[in-house]
């Protein structure tokens, strides 16, 4: 493994500044990524995507499985050229998914027996075949196979898990990958730092170009998530990305970057755009509230993307209550920008040792939801 895939740039107390190089171009980190399930974010364009400076997108390995397949991905080139992408992208394993539909998935050693939820049809991913999946879409970034069990749990279900996680993680270290991919092992315990612990230590022995941490974010309190990353993120090997998967609030990242995060995915932005919420500095703006009819002010006064340079929260309101969906694509496209925008403003107060005041101040913005309702 290179070691020039991440360099660490700056540390403003545990928040870390770095750079992730791949072949498809660099990632200043923290960064987030946008979901991009199906090889779309929805509502948005590629254009649309690289103009709120999207340096990486996520790609969802069960759904590309399923349609359009992966041996059709790779025939168009990969998922780059086949969605006319060319900038970096990571591919989760599939591990969620299959977790997400557990009422019609079976676990086993040998991997994970699940119903497809199109067609009712029975498939077979493992750690070979999610890799073999992965290494068909091409992507930059590789997620290990994992077992993501719901919290809470009991200790023994835990350490079942986690002891299949890590044999998976090792067939996973086996399988053969293009040479321009990095694979990262996924940290499972629940929120039991000895079992996470464990599992780190043993993942760090088979060796991977970053880790991640999965099973948050799945039925615990916010706040015992927080602790556990505040207590548990400073252990994990500086030399390589961190990654929180899944998460999530703006205040979830920002709380985040503080513990040493270094990438971070979530559907929050895309499917709270889709329930007509915008997400904003001063907390959420839910534009369906009445009080908007005849509101003649930008969603965000404070933002300056497109949509909030150009429109009206009484016009996206009319538009969303009518069922266009160009709703849907305004306000996707203002939060994402806000979430990168985001993410920009905390490196920048990183690399000036300043991201407490950040943190701060941002803080007592978004908790204050000063100017709407939430």
């Amino acid at each position: 493994m290179p070691s020039s895939f991440f360099t660490l740039v700056h540390s403003n107390n545990q928040a870390r500044a770095g750079l992730i190089k791949t072949v498809h171009g660099e990632i200043e980190t923290p960064i987030f990524m946008p979901v991009g399930t199906r090889g779309s974010v929805k509502t948005m364009t590629q254009t649309d995507l690289e103009n709120i400076g999207a340096q990486i997108i996520l790609g969802n390995t069960y759904h590309l499985y399923l349609r359009p397949g992966h041996e059709l991905v790779a025939k168009m080139g990969g998922l780059h050229k086949f969605m006319a992408w060319d900038r970096p992208i990571l591919t989760d394993s599939g591990g969620y998914q299959v977790f997400s539909l557990s009422e019609i998935n079976k676990v086993s050693e040998e991997g994970v027996r699940f119903q497809s939820h199109i067609d009712g049809s029975y498939h077979l991913i493992g750690p070979e075949k999610s890799m073999e999946i992965q290494k068909a879409l091409g992507s930059d970034i590789v997620m290990a196979f994992d077992e993501c069990p719901a919290l809470p749990a009991s200790v023994e279900r835990l350490r079942s898990s986690m002891e299949l996680t890590l044999r998976w993680a090792q067939r996973c270290r086996l399988s053969s990958l293009h040479p321009h991919q990095h694979l990262f092992g996924i940290v499972q315990g629940g929120l039991h730092h000895d079992l996470r612990k464990e599992c780190l230590e043993r993942l760090q022995e088979m060796g991977f170009a970053g880790y991640a941490l999965g099973g948050l974010s799945v039925g615990e309190k916010n706040e015992e998530m927080v602790e556990f990353c505040a207590n548990f993120v400073p252990t994990m090997p500086a030399s390589v990305p961190r990654y929180l998967m899944g998460v999530g609030t703006p205040l979830d990242i920002l709380q985040g970057v503080k513990n040493g995060i270094d990438m971070f995915d979530c559907v929050l932005p895309t499917r709270n755009a889709r329930n007509g919420q915008f997400l904003t500095r001063h907390g959420p703006l839910n534009i369906k509230n009445a009080k908007f009819l005849e509101d003649k002010l930008p969603p965000d006064p404070t933002c300056d993307c497109m949509v909030c340079q150009r429109y009206s929260r009484a016009y996206i309101r009319h538009l969303y209550n009518v069922g266009e969906y160009l709703a849907g694509q305004l306000i996707t496209y203002h939060n994402l920008y806000f979430y990168l925008s985001l993410m920009r403003q905390i490196r920048l107060a990183i690399l000036n040792n300043t991201f407490d005041d950040f943190f701060v101040n941002f803080y007592n913005d978004y908790s204050s939801n000063s100017w709407m309702d939430k």
